[in-house]
């Protein structure tokens, strides 16, 4: 697909999930009435508040600076306004520009619109963790006390407003497929890659492999528990990176069976298995999906196999986990997007990983001479 009609989408869809965002930041004030209260329960309206303030211009508790009665916040509020337009550009930015690409190497036509559809609801769901991630300093300077533990202040605030953006990134993917149906118009099918079998079974599994070192490795107990609690020499604003290593490089958090049946223990690892199981079954099927198999577009997919694997293994851990379901549907959903951040890092290894493994096995045909090269 040409890059000015996978542009079209791609801006339609950046614009979508921008607005969508702006109006849930913007409903969360109405969340504070009385009657709101009433209708949903203060716990929900509690939590459903949370999932919407780091999208909102309003700052924390109304006030910014850290100043109880407002006295004094005036000089920061005016920053933290900056940070949240900051968060806003930076979500149209950054979805439109991986969607660019899906769109383009992953086009929504028969036979691919299911598999464009995942990619950009994950792709959604990873612009905005980096679009909170970017402006985040700026809200932490807008809190009046940016010196004070930079780095865990950096982990809270990236981790902050993912739960909302899962069904806002789902809309926008929607949008953009639609929207890029309209551009495609009576076209055919893009042709795809010939790869062989072997190749890409090979590579689908060094790119699994390299997703479970954060998944079976780094997120068991012992050695999460080394991450956290890691610092580097001294003191001063990067003296702890714990919390910030751990939002990076942990895709999960478990422990061996001791206190707990090996039955439950097993069953609970399901939905690691169902993360691995996502990504290897994307990285095995994306070469012959992709109208061309390069390293950018690999590793973008990556990103959305992880993305996918993570809100599947969640899913299956919610239904799994029923004591959960209790206490309301609001909380049962409030896991869905955690370990995004590792996802952005590890599926980006994983789809260059998977690239250079199926390019060293002979997967990837050669390319065609630049005069008879297809967009």
């Amino acid at each position: 697909m040409e890059y000015r009609r996978a542009l079209i989408p791609a801006l339609a869809g950046g614009l979508m999930v921008t607005l969508l965002l702006w109006w849930a930041g913007a409903s969360a004030d109405a969340l504070r009435l009385e009657g709101a209260t009433d209708v949903l329960g203060p716990e929900s309206a509690a939590r459903l508040q949370s999932w919407l303030l780091p999208w909102s211009y309003e700052p924390y508790g109304g006030t910014a600076g850290g100043y109880p009665d407002g006295t004094g916040a005036s000089r920061y509020l005016g920053l933290h306004h900056t940070a949240i337009q900051i968060r806003f550009a930076a979500v149209f930015v950054l979805y439109a520009a991986g969607a660019l690409l899906l769109v383009r190497r992953l086009p929504p036509e028969r036979g691919r619109t299911w598999a464009a559809l995942l990619a950009l609801w994950a792709w959604g769901l990873a612009a905005a963790t980096l679009a909170v991630t970017v402006s985040a300093p700026w809200l932490i300077a807008a809190g009046g006390h940016g010196s004070y533990r930079f780095l865990p202040q950096l982990a809270s605030l990236s981790a902050a407003g993912r739960p909302i953006v899962v069904p806002v990134a789902l809309a926008a993917a929607a949008w953009t497929v639609f929207v890029a149906r309209l551009a495609l118009g009576g076209d055919e099918p893009r042709p795809r890659e010939n790869v062989p079998a072997r190749p890409a079974l090979l590579a689908a599994t060094v790119g699994t492999a390299v997703v479970a070192v954060s998944l079976v490795v780094l997120s068991y107990r012992s050695n999460a528990a080394t991450l956290q609690t890691a610092s580097f020499t001294g003191n001063g604003p990067l003296g702890e990176p714990g919390d910030l290593l751990r939002q990076w490089l942990l895709l999960g958090a478990w422990s061996g069976p001791a206190g707990a049946p090996l039955g439950d223990w097993l069953l609970y690892r399901l939905g690691d298995v169902l993360l691995l199981a996502v990504v290897w079954c994307a990285l095995r099927w994306l070469p012959g999906l992709l109208t061309r198999v390069s390293v950018p577009a690999m590793a973008a997919c990556g990103v959305c196999a992880v993305v996918l694997g993570l809100l599947a293994g969640q899913a299956l851990r919610m239904a799994i986990d029923g004591s959960r379901m209790g206490s309301g549907l609001l909380y049962a959903a409030s896991g869905f997007g955690e370990g995004v951040t590792a996802a952005l890092l590890w599926g980006t290894l994983a789809g260059v990983a998977a690239t250079v493994t199926l390019r060293a096995a002979g997967g990837m045909p050669p390319r065609p001479p630049a005069d008879v090269r297809t967009v």
